[in-house]
């Protein structure tokens, strides 16, 4: 009997495949992947046979089914692979470090053509979520890759901590009291962009939801963060007041992960409220809030407060907010809806970080 299993490494997806014999496993070998792909194995027949199917997919490559032999997985033949929505010939996937404000090396991975220019020149939009031991791992989005990839930007997901990229550890070290790990974690990935020339601040955009919607709004209320590393924010179905997360919808649920405001822990979870941290006082970038009214994880009250806020504060002219009327924590109901909650946030972002006279 062979068994498989995939390990995460700082640069490729480790499978591990052991065989089963007198009553305990051995390992037999171990196949390093490519950098931005994410295989999967399972058993053809676990019973009477050592073949193999391995499944792939990656920020340029569509989900691929072939068949391998334990004995040599390497040695996969491709059979069957989903039709591929964009151009993707030319961009190549990288993976870097940053050093977070602790000294942790957080990795990220960047999706962009081949010769990017490193003079700052180039749009690039900054992905992340960092929370609920939730793993970012490269997968394929036509998405992406169509609105923004062929059109020579460059795309980044960092894999902060509160993740679940690198086992329980790397959540618990953004839990609670130090949730801002995974801000600053998401912070230094946006440094390293702009020291390497991959981007500025001017053509640097950032985009989460739900948990994401909580990091991305940090990175509008952070003094750290804001116009000092952003040009454009979206934050999606957000989580934005630490106040009151726990009396709305599912909030209360979410209390082991955040804290519990009617206690103590109230002392960090306003350092992390961005509805609590606004002032009239700090220019921010240019942010796109998106919600829906139908939400029944995270209420449509967490975003409405913070564009009231902003727009009290005299950041109209800064401020976009779409509410979907359908959709739950989806944002949307089905895909014509979809289709539309992607393009306002596309061009959202190409407005603001690609205009030609933005940043020049």
């Amino acid at each position: 009997m062979i068994s498989t299993h995939r390990l995460s490494s700082l640069v490729l997806t480790e499978s591990r495949s052991s065989r089963y014999a007198d009553g305990a496993f051995s390992l037999e070998r171990c196949l390093k992947g490519e950098v931005g792909l994410s295989p999967s194995f399972s058993a053809v027949d676990a019973e009477t046979s050592d073949d193999l199917w391995r499944t792939s997919d990656g920020y340029t490559q569509p989900t691929t089914l072939a068949l391998a032999a334990a004995s040599s997985p390497d040695a996969a033949e491709a059979l069957k692979a989903l039709p591929a929505f964009y151009e993707a010939g030319g961009v190549t996937t990288q993976q870097f470090t940053a050093a977070s404000a602790d000294g942790t090396a957080v990795p990220y991975f960047l999706v962009s053509k081949e010769g990017l220019p490193l003079d700052g020149s180039t749009p690039t939009l900054l992905y992340g979520y960092g929370g609920f031991e939730i793993s970012l791992t490269p997968s394929y989005s036509a998405g992406i890759g169509a609105a923004w990839l062929e059109k020579g930007h460059a795309y980044v997901q960092a894999n902060i901590r509160g993740g679940g990229e690198y086992g329980p550890r790397w959540h618990q070290a953004a839990l609670k009291e130090k949730r801002s790990k995974a801000y600053e974690d998401f912070e230094a990935v946006a440094r390293d962009l702009i020291s390497r020339g991959v981007t500025s601040p001017a053509k640097l955009g950032c985009q989460g939801g739900s948990n994401g919607g909580l990091l991305t709004g940090n990175m509008l209320a952070r003094p750290t963060a804001g116009s000092t590393l952003f040009g454009a924010i979206v934050c999606q179905v957000p989580l934005l007041d630490m106040r009151r997360f726990h009396k709305l919808l599912a909030g209360a649920s979410w209390m082991g992960e955040y804290g519990d405001p009617d206690t103590d822990d109230w002392s960090f979870l306003q350092r992390y409220s961005p509805y609590h941290n606004l002032d009239e006082a700090t220019a921010y970038p240019p942010i796109l809030v998106t919600t829906s009214t139908r939400d029944d994880r995270v209420h449509p009250g967490h975003a409405r407060k913070l564009v009231s806020k902003l727009l009290d504060l005299g950041k109209g002219p800064s401020t976009f907010y779409y509410e979907n009327i359908e959709g739950g924590h989806g944002g949307a109901a089905n895909n014509k809806q979809r289709a539309f909650m992607s393009t306002l946030a596309y061009s959202f972002l190409e407005q603001t970080l690609a205009s030609k006279n933005r940043g020049e």
